[in-house]
């Protein structure tokens, strides 16, 4: 009778050995699915905004001082500057210490994966430009700031148009839920998604 229950004892272990074999596996497969399935979902998303042709020769850098332009204002691409600029929200269109125009560094950023804010308070009353900053800050910081940027642009003829690579969304009035689904569709969709 020992032999016996020590037998069926092992027999139960390797059971239960077994099942979660299978648990741990099934586990590892549904999070590779999971993980595969997002990125599958990520590449095929659909983008938002305007589409803005941006020709082959338009994705290399440039030395500064060459004469830059783009098919769009504000730029949604094109030739750029080797160097690009910080995340962050910039209150004056003047770069203190470097060269150059500034579209050439934000472009650097948007080949990197970035959506940028370009923002023009000129025809706006003093409290609705603070107001429109502050939408824009909050969306933003709602997104944690990741590979975001918001620059003022005198020459748009609205208060905000928003570019990632290829991609442009006009506002004549602010929209979260617009400009979120901007983020989310567009987001590293661009020539070096993997850049920091």
């Amino acid at each position: 009778m020992n032999k016996t229950s020590k037998r069926e004892q092992n027999r139960n272990r390797q059971r239960r050995q077994k099942w979660i074999g299978y648990a741990a596996g099934g586990g590892i497969a549904v999070l590779v699915l999971g993980v595969l399935g997002f990125m599958l979902w990520q590449s095929f998303k659909p983008a938002v905004g305007e589409a803005i042709s941006i020709p082959a020769n338009y994705s290399t850098h440039v030395e500064i001082d060459q004469p830059l332009s783009y098919p769009s204002d504000p730029p949604a691409g094109g030739q750029h500057y080797a160097s690009s600029l910080d995340s962050g929200f910039y209150e004056d269109a003047t770069l203190p210490g470097r060269p150059g125009e500034a579209a050439g560094y934000l472009v650097h950023n948007l080949e990197h994966g970035y959506v940028i804010f370009w923002y023009n308070c000129e025809n706006l009353e003093e409290n609705t430009c603070a107001e429109l900053k502050a939408n824009i800050k909050e969306v933003m910081d709602a997104k944690n700031n990741l590979k975001l940027i918001a620059f003022p642009w005198a020459s748009i003829d609205v208060p905000l148009v928003m570019t990632s690579w290829g991609r442009l969304q006009r506002f004549e009035q602010f929209d979260a839920r617009l400009a979120m689904a901007f983020i989310d569709g567009n987001l590293n969709r661009a020539p070096e998604p993997n850049a920091p």
